[in-house]
């Protein structure tokens, strides 16, 4: 469970926490930077920081951050996944005598994969913030 965000204007907090490490891990949200000290996730924006706290720190136990805090990312990879692939099975099991089946299957397997992928992680993540 993620909680929900605090914003706090630069102007009451011009500097970052001492100990704070840059991270390219979790969600950039346009934000200019991004930095964890232990599971306090910090945004930096021209004029803001925006704050909230993960249950699980990912630069300790990256799978147990996806499955707890970020499980739309999982979601989404698996929808790519298991979508993607039956979509181009099924394309090539309809073409598989034709020269470009396995051009076709792959490109279309491909297109699903996108597709489902972001309409699962889409889903999840406004499920997620009901």
């Amino acid at each position: 469970m993620t909680w929900d965000e605090i914003e706090v204007p630069k102007e009451v907090r011009p500097f970052m926490l001492e100990d704070a490490e840059e991270t390219k891990l979790g969600q950039k949200n346009d934000a200019d930077k991004q930095y964890r000290y232990g599971n306090l996730h910090i945004r930096e924006y021209g004029d803001k920081y925006l704050v909230h706290m993960d249950e699980i720190d990912p630069r300790k136990d990256p799978l147990g951050h996806l499955v707890v805090d970020a499980p739309e990312v999982l979601i989404g990879l698996a929808s790519a996944f298991f979508g993607g692939k039956q979509v181009a099975s099924q394309i090539y099991k309809i073409q598989k005598n034709s020269k470009i089946a396995k051009g076709t299957s792959l490109f279309g397997g491909l297109l699903a994969s996108v597709a489902l992928g972001y309409l699962g992680y889409s889903l999840t993540k406004k499920i997620k913030n009901f």
